[in-house]
């Protein structure tokens, strides 16, 4: 069994436990994954100015009086069409993560908002309930877990 992450002065049922242990790991999958899209999305940004500005310099400059020779240079090179590729499926791969942010964001938001309206199901002990703020101080600070408040 897992160790828990509170004092045993708090005493958390078994049931709880692992319904905060579930929350906890969907709010580090929900964080995983927008570090994950941002980091991605910024590389693509990264890569996609790098190949236009290849693009004016060693295209768009040298055949500039005549649009028909740019789109024949452009043609001529296989490593642009290598490069608009990547560029097309780094764009794709970013609204793949986008997604799966959004459902996990989705999932993480529902299984809180869950918690707080079953929270007088789940701390049935006495002592508990009225330590329960002091453990949504432990989430919040420890976790970036909000049990106090259903908006986001």
């Amino acid at each position: 069994m897992t160790k828990s992450i509170f004092p045993e002065s708090y005493f958390i049922d078994g049931t709880l436990q692992k319904i905060l242990l579930k929350l906890i790991e969907k709010k580090k999958k929900f964080d995983y994954l927008k570090s994950r899209h941002i980091l991605m999305l910024w590389v693509t940004i990264f890569f996609t100015s790098l190949y236009f500005m290849y693009i004016y310099k060693h295209i768009a400059m040298p055949y500039s009086y005549s649009f028909a020779s740019m789109f024949s240079a452009y043609v001529s090179h296989i490593f642009n069409l290598y490069a608009l590729i990547i560029v097309i499926g780094s764009f794709g791969f970013v609204n793949v993560l986008k997604q799966k942010r959004e459902k996990a964001e989705k999932e993480y938001h529902e299984l809180r908002c869950e918690i707080i309206d079953k929270s007088k199901d789940l701390i049935t002990n006495s002592d508990t309930w009225e330590n329960r703020h002091e453990i949504y101080n432990v989430l919040k600070n420890q976790y970036d877990i909000n049990l106090f408040h259903q908006a986001k």
